[in-house]
């Protein structure tokens, strides 16, 4: 039977004892379930035998010290997430195999590095000091509109997972890799410094891995590590400026020996707009007015980013490029609330006149006698 088999089944819970049941009591849960159960008193209940089997199952192993054990050690090592350790009744048939991504370099850490010692430091073996991820960093493109209004996006992300072939161990298949005799196992040396004090250091046999790889994998070259992509979708905050850098905690590169996982920091950039701009979370946009607007007041159309639009009053004697706030019609701010649209006018000037038109405007400029505007400029 594979350990995957074993993994998938709780023979303690089977037999109705708990983890530490000594062999008496596994022998006398095992008796009570076969009398109930066994064939020969149910003949044509499949759910009895059913029930026979299992118990049957569970007693051959719980029932074997050393069996037993080799279950234990599956169990706990599959817990630790490899899910797909395979053990023979007689020990270890495929350490590696099925180890579903998971580096199984951290794995050897806590099977080799038991007892022993360093060399120079002469006490008990160190465990393998954590490492994080490393961090990785993506770039996207947004629309004007989904960076003002917020969106999520599919990232591709590239970084160094545990090898697929060799599962994290650098060893070719069919081979394992060997505790590393100069740290035991540890990864880290302790040496004496010229001053007579104690130093530690990363092992430069094993670079820190506490394993030697004397067959290395073909994928990977004994590194244990494989270049890979994957896809995640990522919520990008509303109002996320250009050449902003999002944070996603833990979707970096993985951690090394239980160490967390690195961050995922991605980099916007946003398209520009055909009318709209933005002002911190103000949104902004000029809007064209006529000269008789200016002069004598109007209501004019501004269109918004939501396509829902606003009214907007211009009083009588408007200059070009004075500012007009449309309230809540801006960007989401980080609170939830909306900023403003600011709408700039510009007053436009007509390239051509009609005859009609020409006569008129001189009639104005006639009646209306206006003082010389640029009368301050000449007494500079």
């Amino acid at each position: 039977m594979s350990g995957k088999d074993w993994a998938e089944k709780d023979y303690y819970k089977i037999l109705g004892v708990n983890k530490n049941a000594t062999d008496k009591e596994i022998r006398e849960a095992f008796r009570k379930i076969a009398r109930q159960n066994h064939p020969d008193q149910h003949p044509g209940d499949a759910a009895a035998e059913k029930r026979f089997k299992e118990a049957s199952e569970a007693n051959s192993v719980l029932g074997d010290a050393k069996k037993r054990k080799e279950y234990d050690d599956m169990r706990r090592f599959a817990h630790m997430g490899g899910g797909g350790f395979r053990f023979q009744r007689g020990g270890a048939e495929d350490i590696f195999a099925g180890a579903q991504g998971q580096d199984l370099g951290d794995l050897f850490g806590g099977l080799f590095n038991r007892g022993g010692a360093t060399r120079a430091s002469g006490g008990g073996a160190r465990p393998r000091p954590a490492r994080r991820g490393a961090d990785v960093e993506s770039e996207i493109t947004l629309d004007f509109a989904d960076a003002v209004n917020g969106t999520t996006v599919p990232i591709r992300s590239i970084s160094n997972n545990a090898c697929s072939v060799c599962h994290g161990t650098g060893a070719k298949s069919g081979t394992m890799p060997t505790v590393c005799t100069s740290c035991q196992g540890s990864g880290m040396r302790v040496t004496t410094s010229a001053s007579g004090f104690p130093e530690t250091a990363t092992c430069t046999d094993c670079l820190g891995r506490g394993l030697i790889v004397n067959d290395p994998c073909d994928e990977c070259k004994g590194s244990g590590r494989a270049r890979s992509s994957r896809t995640i979708q990522v919520r990008i905050p509303a109002g996320v400026d250009d050449g902003q850098r999002i944070r996603i905690r833990g979707k970096g590169g993985p951690g090394e020996n239980g160490g967390p996982n690195g961050d995922l920091f991605v980099v916007a950039h946003v398209r520009p707009h055909e009318i709209f701009g933005r002002d911190g979370a103000n949104l902004t946009i000029t809007a064209p007015i006529t000269f008789p607007e200016a002069v004598l007041g109007a209501e004019i159309e501004v269109p918004t980013l939501d396509g829902t639009g606003v009214r907007l009053r211009i009083p009588a004697g408007t200059p070009s490029g004075r500012r007009f706030r449309a309230r809540g019609k801006g960007a989401t701010r980080a609170d939830g609330t909306r900023a403003d649209l600011m709408v700039t006018v510009e007053v436009t000037v007509p390239p051509t006149l009609s005859a009609d038109a020409r006569a008129a405007l001189e009639q104005y400029a006639e009646l209306a006698n206006e003082p010389d505007p640029r009368a301050d400029l000449n007494q500079h």
